[in-house]
Formats: structure tokens, sequence, C-alpha cells
């Protein structure tokens, strides 16, 4: 034998009297620390599950935010266009002027806005909410209860539960000193 193949085969020798095979307390402890492991990689694995559903629900609900804001955006601009038609129609009806043509117009634009969910908030003799309307002038009323809207200035508008426009109003107050404390208070 070459003195290469000696050293390979003590190599050999003493690699094989180190494999012995373990202990039955040396593979149950292994086996546990293979166990937490594996406990700790599947606890890892659930959180980063749920750091993405959350992700994915975020995500979605900001899509979502999104698109109702463009879409809000544009039936405010058909309001405003809707609007001159109403005042349109109404200048044209004063001076008895056949409205027929813009009569049919409307009839179209409400559909329109009926088919996308879009409502007209009722106002008139409600109780003021500063969630739907927006007071802009106050009136002194004292047969009405005080917040009660007495004119509409301009319409407001719902989409899907959402107030797009609010409408403008006239609220009452009962008495003179209900107007002057608010305006100092």
């Amino acid at each position: 034998m070459t003195e290469e193949q000696d050293t390979k085969t003590e190599v050999a020798v003493s690699t094989n009297a180190t494999m012995e095979k373990p202990s039955v307390d040396e593979l149950k402890a292994q086996l546990a620390k293979e166990q937490e492991t594996a406990v700790s990689y599947e606890k890892k694995l659930q959180y980063l599950l749920a750091d993405f559903e959350n992700l994915k629900k975020r995500t979605e609900l900001d899509v979502q935010n999104r698109v109702n804001s463009i879409i809000d955006e544009i039936m405010l601009k058909f309001l405003s266009i809707y609007d001159d038609f109403v005042r349109a129609k109404e200048a044209l009806a004063k001076q008895k002027v056949n409205t027929q043509g813009l009569d049919a117009i409307l009839k179209n634009m409400n559909s329109f806005l009926t088919e996308y969910g879009v409502t007209h908030i009722v106002a008139l003799g409600e109780i003021f909410d500063p969630k739907l309307h927006e007071a802009i002038s106050v009136k002194e009323e004292p047969s009405l209860d005080n917040d009660t809207i007495t004119a509409e200035i301009r319409k407001g508008y719902i989409l899907q539960n959402r107030v797009i426009r609010p409408s403008l109003v006239e609220i009452s107050k009962t008495t003179k000193t209900d107007l002057v404390g608010e305006n100092n208070g």
C-alpha cells in the first residue's frame, strides 16, 4: 500500500468510529429541536400569510376608494351640466317658450342618474343635518323648529350611500336671539 492509500484508510476508519449510532435520548432531543424549528417556521408562515391578506384587503380598499373618487368627480361634473339644463328649462318656461326638447334631455339625464344610483337629498322641511346639508343662510321663523330647512338653494345628491354634493339650504331659527347668539358663539 502506498502512503496515500494508508491515509485514506485511516480517515475512513476514524469516520466510521465517530459515526456510531446515536442514542435514543440524542434522537429524541434532535427530534424535539426539529419540531420546535418546524413550529417556528409555521408561525412565521402564518404571520406572513396574515400580513399578505391584510395587504390584499388594504390594496383592494384603496383601489375601490380611488375608483369611487373618480366616479364622484365625473358625477359632479355631470350634475353641473344637469343643473344648467334645469335652469335653462326654468328660464324658457318663464318666457313661455316650448321646452319639449329640454324635457326629453332632462328625462334622459334623470334616467342616467337613476341607473347609476344617484339620488336627490330630500331637504325642504327636514331638520338640518350637516352630513347632508350646507347652511348658507338663516331665517327667523317662529312657527318652525330651530334648524328646519326653509329653502333649498341647490340640490344635493347621494351616490351609493356617499354624499357627493351636499344640499345648499336656508335654515330657520325661532327668534332673533337665536340668530344673534349663533353669530357670536
